[in-house]
């Protein structure tokens, strides 16, 4: 039996996140036998009932040492957990948790991250100092790769895979269906249904004026229903309520948490999504669902370039003038998008089988 300990940013209510997880520990049990999986997370309780997995409080040293002395391998677990820009604090966290584990003699493998940005000049020095002691690296982009050779790991040791959400199957579209019903929404297939993901934490901004304005547009000229789903739902609810006080009857919002297959689901109900979450786009790209991209982080740049598309812009040049344009052309070419984007997809998930090769041979040393 193989014991193996995940470190992330998991237990927060972040479906994106939690997407990550569940592929993760998916494609281990799939592929890997004879393993037990401990998860370090903020709500330890539900991540063992949602996953079938032990689970211990990420803040208590004790219970982390006690963890990972009882491991054979620590996965540091995809997403951007190396990054100080949205945290000062946490790629320390995440930094300090690998460094136990090397004290404690044990296996590190960094799982398909996306690394950066990383501003801080000692941030940069320790995260080099750090994933230089990593048994194994595999980032899920090549703009990861470029930054930790910059920062002095050697090219050689980092392999380039893609996002582990984008292996998770397709969900039964009667779910979504049935969830929206419960949140008050009716669809109309008559009518266009467009899904807004955004992220905005400040209520009262230019960005959020200029999501009015697009969301009441596509009212206007198309009778569009419009859904404001919430990935990360103690961050985007504020914002998603505030948009529907202005915006009426106009929109619908998801009001309550959902799990992975769930909100998969309620995406692939969508005819375009409109994202600012890396994983809403993910989620919409796995369900073949059109969608126009805006970055608020490189990471969504490069999850677009991977799928050889653009975002549409940054959440700081937003305007609703552009994105009514950018959306006639979306819909103009679906067909042509979602069929470009499956061939991408496809070629993705191929390369991230990489990942449990390497924890296979990791494991049999």
């Amino acid at each position: 039996m193989h014991r193996i300990v995940i470190s992330g940013y998991y237990g927060f209510n972040n479906i994106g996140d939690e997407s990550i997880l569940k592929a993760v520990i998916d494609n281990l049990r799939e592929r890997l036998t004879g393993i037990d999986i401990t998860v370090l997370s903020q709500n330890p309780a539900s991540t063992a009932e949602k996953y079938n997995v032990h689970s211990v409080d990420r803040k208590s040293l004790k219970a982390i040492i006690s963890a990972v002395r009882n491991c054979d391998l620590l996965i540091s677990g995809g997403g951007s957990l190396l990054q100080d820009v949205s945290s000062k604090k946490s790629i320390i966290y995440y930094l300090a948790i690998i460094w136990i584990a090397k004290l404690l003699g044990k296996k590190v493998f960094i799982y398909s991250q996306g690394i950066g940005p990383i501003i801080s000049k000692f941030n940069r020095v320790l995260t080099a100092m750090t994933l230089k002691r990593a048994d194994d690296i595999v980032v899920r982009d090549e703009a990861s790769k470029e930054l930790l050779a910059e920062i002095g790991i050697d090219d050689a040791r980092i392999h380039v895979t893609a996002d582990p959400v984008l292996r998770i199957k397709k969900a039964d579209l009667a779910l979504g269906l049935e969830i929206l019903s419960r949140e008050g929404f009716n669809q109309d297939q008559s009518r266009i249904t467009v899904g807004w993901a955004i992220r905005e934490r400040k209520i009262e901004s230019n960005f959020v004026d200029e999501l009015y304005d697009s969301m009441n547009a596509l009212y206007e000229q198309y009778h569009a229903q419009i859904v404001l789903i919430p990935f990360h739902y103690s961050e985007d609810m504020a914002v998603i309520l505030k948009l529907k006080e202005r915006l009426g009857d106009k929109v619908t919002c998801i009001q309550h948490k959902y799990l992975t297959d769930e909100m998969l689901s309620i995406i692939g109900n969508m005819d375009v999504l409109v994202g600012v979450r890396l994983h809403s786009i993910i989620h919409a790209a796995i369900m073949g669902v059109p969608m126009i991209a805006i970055s608020y982080d490189p990471k969504i740049n490069s999850f677009m370039h991977s799928i050889n598309m653009k975002a549409m812009c940054s959440v700081y040049d937003f305007n609703s003038e552009f994105f009514m344009e950018e959306f006639e052309k979306t819909l103009a070419n679906a067909e042509s998008i979602r069929f470009k984007v499956q061939e991408k997809i496809n070629a993705l998930i191929a390369k991230l089988n990489l990942n449990e090769d390497l924890i296979k041979e990791l494991l049999n040393k």
